[in-house]
């Protein structure tokens, strides 16, 4: 089957939080080229999850699913497996691929599309990204939440009233009016009374610690040395960084495994990274912009961020 479409395609890559029981398990059923993955990643992660990581997919639980130790290879796995359906339905062309982001983690699963590592490796970097997070967050006492309608500035400013001594910052620009916060869990908690006085909405995010601040610097130590172990190759089109908002260096692969250990500690750019992709872009005619699976979270994002760029979701055929 030829591709639908000749436009240029940007491809988009969901970080954790979009997990969900059953994610990936129609694409399973669907596509030869989704069940190799998921084959694949279960050979390479073996008993070290408990399950099989695709068992943990389709059927959870949602308590183990949700860890992130776990959350973040089953992301990697279901977004290439996506990839993998498509391709081979016919529904994407790779060699129409001209730029490709990702959303914290989802940076891991752009730059396997871009070349730059083997599936296989990558899924160890991400298996070891979502361990030593977890380790992190256990051993600190942190949380995050999300500010509703506030701008960068009011964001800030909140940190600034609420941090008291403690760890408090923006650590997730995801789209206009729509940022969250990082730190101890009682500086998350005087940000929700500061952001009230200031007429602003802030929920408290059910994660497992505060991901993106300084309170995750023991991972980011430690996974310097994961990816000093990986061999990386020079991209094949331009993959925007988080913590820069800008494509990373093609040239430089040293420069490129220093910005992923910032991002485990510095604000997640989605929004700004975003806004400048989509005007690198802009000509000379229509980009199709694709989410991978699970979950259509990005799209949302898109609408915010830029109502004329349209994203197609593949959480399920």
């Amino acid at each position: 089957m030829e591709a639908v479409t000749a436009a240029p395609i940007a491809i988009l890559c969901p970080g954790q939080g979009a997990q969900a029981v059953g994610m990936g398990k129609a694409w399973h059923a669907a596509s030869a080229g989704a069940r190799r993955v998921f084959a694949e990643a279960d050979a390479c992660l073996a008993d070290s999850l408990g399950a099989a990581l695709s068992a943990i997919c389709f059927e959870g639980p949602a308590e183990r699913l949700n860890q992130t130790d776990v959350s973040q290879p089953a992301i990697y796995t279901c977004s290439i497996a996506c990839h993998a359906a498509l391709s081979e339905r016919g529904e994407i062309d790779q060699s129409r691929f001209v730029a490709a982001a990702g959303l914290s983690l989802g940076e891991y699963t752009a730059l396997h599309l871009a070349g730059v590592f083997s599936f296989v490796d990558g899924l160890q970097l991400v298996r070891e990204r979502g361990s030593l997070m977890q380790a992190a967050a256990e051993a600190s006492r942190g949380g995050m939440v999300a500010l509703i309608g506030a701008d960068d500035a009011q964001a800030q400013s909140i940190c600034d009233q609420a941090a008291s001594g403690e760890v408090l910052v923006p650590a997730n620009f995801n789209a206009p009016g729509q940022i969250v916060l990082s730190g101890h869990s009682s500086a998350c908690a005087r940000a929700e009374a500061a952001a009230a006085a200031m007429g602003l909405r802030a929920a408290p995010l059910t994660v497992a610690g505060a991901f993106h601040s300084s309170l995750m610097q023991p991972a980011a130590d430690r996974m310097a040395d994961v990816l000093a172990g990986i061999a990386f190759q020079r991209p094949n089109i331009p993959v925007w960084s988080n913590v820069t908002a800008q494509p990373h260096d093609a040239d430089d692969m040293e420069l490129l495994k220093r910005r992923l250990v910032e991002q485990i500690v510095r604000p997640v750019r989605w929004s700004h990274a975003c806004s400048v992709m989509i005007a690198a872009l802009a000509s000379p005619g229509p980009i199709e912009y694709h989410e991978l699976a699970p979950g259509s979270i990005l799209k949302g994002l898109m609408r915010r961020i830029d109502r004329n760029a349209k994203v197609n979701s593949h959480d399920e055929p």
